[in-house]
């Protein structure tokens, strides 16, 4: 009788706004200090606050939410109610698990009618889940990602596995330095420069792309999914986050490019920034290095493993789009990464319903491989050289900033426009099923 009454007091808690407010807001903030810390776009972490909100008997109209990069600022009121409160964002890394999980359980709460402990036990189970892969495994899957993305440059097997030996190296080298607590952009700038120079040795070793693996063995690096997600969250207006993800992204690109120059001016290298990268292989290699690179940052982001499959398929498919459209339709970079990336998007849409995934958890990590990498480090090189160069050298590198810059922007938009179209009828699809939800939950509480 007890534990009946117990039960109906809580579904009381959610009746009522302001009961429990205090509860509410802090589980409210820790879901969207989860999504932030884990590599969301800010519109998701507003959906799915807001369908916490909508869970916890919080009116849309009561609900308040201002989103920065580093700071979740939360207000709940009416007429005769104010309560505010904020929470700090201690940390950004990439973790899909706890997206997708996070995604799941604000349905699930609606559905099975959770209490606010349920909802919290839950919420507590997915902080502290423990990555689906092994540290060594991805350490492993790193160097094959960068080994991938090193093919589509048009690098030979052996030198495919000697830039995955280099980025196994760089990437223990991160690993080691998080442990003792180096600043993270100081992390970035010796992994840079660990990969760099196992690069360099490594070119005296049998291969007929000596340079190549100099290019490719610092990519996992590249703040791919920053990058995406900072022109999202400014095409969607959300000016304050997408600009800040854009300092903290340059940071890291600054840091990388750093590491790496220093390793090239210590060994004497001064050629491999004109080095020619377009790939002579048929779509065999390009899909083979597209699926490397997709699923090997799918296990760096921690992606649930019956997903794999999901970033391999999609991470040909816009490679392998992308290129037939460059080579064969004669398009430039710029389209062919932008058309790449919209039809991945496209098929993404369709398939959250297969897979029971958030779109960003499936598109996200199949454009990965198409970020320039190259690209940026080539510019800011030029950068930290500018003394050094001729016109014409000069006038390469701003060329370099500004296919970068057009291609991220390609990736961003054909990733977020599908959604931005489809996103009316989703949303309203979502919202009724939201409100079927909630009007159960009030019929079955009325009749205890």
């Amino acid at each position: 009788m007890n534990e009946t009454i117990s039960y109906h007091e809580q579904r009381e808690i959610l009746h009522d706004t302001f009961s429990e407010i205090g509860k509410k807001t802090e589980l409210l903030l820790t879901t969207g200090q989860l999504l932030m810390e884990n590599g969301s776009d800010t519109i998701r972490i507003i959906r799915d606050m807001k369908r916490v909100a909508a869970y916890m008997g919080i009116d849309e109209d009561k609900f308040h939410l201002h989103i920065m990069y580093t700071t979740l600022m939360l207000n709940i009121s009416d007429e005769e109610h104010s309560y505010t409160n904020f929470r700090k964002c201690h940390k950004h890394a990439v973790d899909m698990r706890v997206i997708s999980a996070i995604s799941k359980l604000t349905w699930r709460a609606l559905r099975d009618r959770y209490t606010l402990e349920e909802f919290e036990d839950n919420l507590n189970n997915i902080e502290s889940h423990a990555r689906y892969y092994p540290e060594w495994l991805t350490i492993l899957a790193t160097g094959f990602a960068c080994g991938g993305f090193c093919t589509l440059f048009g690098c030979d097997m052996a030198a495919f596995f000697y830039t995955a030996l280099c980025a196994i190296l760089g990437k223990s080298a991160q690993i080691f330095c998080g442990r003792m607590g180096i600043n993270p952009y100081v992390n970035v700038a010796f992994s840079a420069f660990i990969a760099t120079s196992a690069a360099y040795l490594v070119h005296f070793l049998p291969t007929a792309t000596p340079w190549h693996p100099i290019i490719a063995s610092a990519l996992f690096l590249v703040p791919g999914i920053p990058l995406i997600n900072s022109i999202s969250d400014m095409i969607n207006t959300l000016l304050m986050s997408g600009v800040a993800r854009t300092v903290h992204t340059l940071i890291i690109v600054g840091a990388m490019t750093f590491g790496i120059v220093m390793a090239v001016g210590i060994f004497g290298v001064e050629m491999f920034t004109d080095l020619h990268m377009v790939p002579q292989n048929d779509y065999g290699i390009f899909a083979f290095g597209a699926a490397a690179g997709a699923v090997g940052f799918s296990i760096l982001f921690n992606l649930p493993p019956r997903l794999l499959f999901a970033a391999a398929i999609g991470g040909i498919i816009a490679v392998c789009t992308r290129n037939f459209c460059i080579f064969e339709l004669h398009q430039s970079s710029v389209a062919g990464t932008f058309i790449g990336a919209t039809f991945v998007s496209i098929i993404g849409i369709w398939a959250v319903h297969w897979l029971h995934a958030p779109t960003q958890v499936l598109t996200v990590p199949s454009v990965i491989p198409m970020v320039p990498g190259v690209l940026i480090y080539r510019l800011l090189f030029a950068i930290i050289n500018i003394r050094d160069l001729d016109v014409d050298g000069l006038l390469r590198a701003i060329q370099s900033g500004v296919d970068a810059v057009l291609i991220i922007l390609g990736i961003a938009i054909g990733v977020a426009m599908p959604s931005i179209f489809a996103q009316r009828a989703f949303e309203r699809r979502k919202l009724e099923e939201q409100e079927h939800l909630l009007s159960e939950a009030y019929e079955t509480d009325e009749k205890f």
